[in-house]
């Protein structure tokens, strides 16, 4: 409640705080100390140690459930790609499929929760480098829109439906290598003339961010029980 008292030779504001009349000036002082104390606050919170931040972001991380959340997992893959890419932005970068690291080549034959990582990872960088603002090129897309009776599409993995490729300076790319919870992912930004490694980046990636985790699975062409 504020209440005002007039004078001849003054006006003086002052507030009334259950029942007791404080002067304006003194409601004035304590505001500049509470503004004081909230800046010092947030100057030491910007100013923390790393090794608490990263422990901060190490336990978001853990508290993030799998199931549902490959972008999630794949957007920190992507910041520690990009976190010291220093090229120029007019460098235009292919992303290509993330593949097995014991054969190099996605295997159609293997039916397990993370056959489609490579796919995905390939399609989730285009939007991560997107984002950070790099030029991606989709060379997979046609020369014209394909119309047929099911759908409309301009993706293509037909080469005689596609441009050659053009003025691409780097790859994208990655190789997966499968463990029992998941699988390590590691990433890299590859030179194309010179094959030189610019950035690299691994990432572990559960086993359920496609589906809930299942009793039996294959692996390596075997049937395994993972659950009672």
């Amino acid at each position: 409640m504020i209440e005002q008292t007039f004078s001849s030779e003054s006006i003086m504001l002052v507030y009334l705080v259950r029942g007791t009349i404080v002067p304006y000036s003194l409601v004035s002082s304590c505001k500049v100390v509470i503004i004081t104390l909230l800046c010092v606050f947030n100057w030491s919170c910007s100013n923390l140690p790393q090794e608490i931040k990263q422990t901060r972001i190490i336990n978001e991380s853990n508290s993030v459930p799998a199931l549902g959340n490959i972008e999630y997992h794949t957007s920190l893959l992507a910041d520690e790609l990009f976190a010291n890419v220093n090229l120029d932005r007019d460098f235009r970068y292919a992303v290509v499929t993330f593949v097995p690291v014991d054969n190099l080549k996605y295997d159609q034959q293997q039916q397990n929760p993370l056959m489609l990582l490579g796919h995905q990872l390939s399609e989730g960088m285009i939007t991560e480098a997107t984002r950070r603002g790099f030029i991606t090129q989709d060379y997979k897309a046609t020369n014209d829109i394909v119309v047929t009776k099911q759908a409309d599409y301009v993706f293509s993995r037909d080469v005689t439906q596609l441009q050659p490729m053009k003025d691409i300076d780097f790859y994208i790319a990655g190789t997966i290598t499968e463990q029992q919870e998941g699988a390590i992912v590691n990433a890299r930004i590859i030179h194309v003339q010179t094959k030189d490694i610019v950035a690299s980046a691994t990432k572990f990636f559960p086993a359920d961010v496609f589906w809930q985790r299942e009793k039996v699975t294959s692996r390596n062409g075997m049937i395994y029980r993972t659950g009672s």
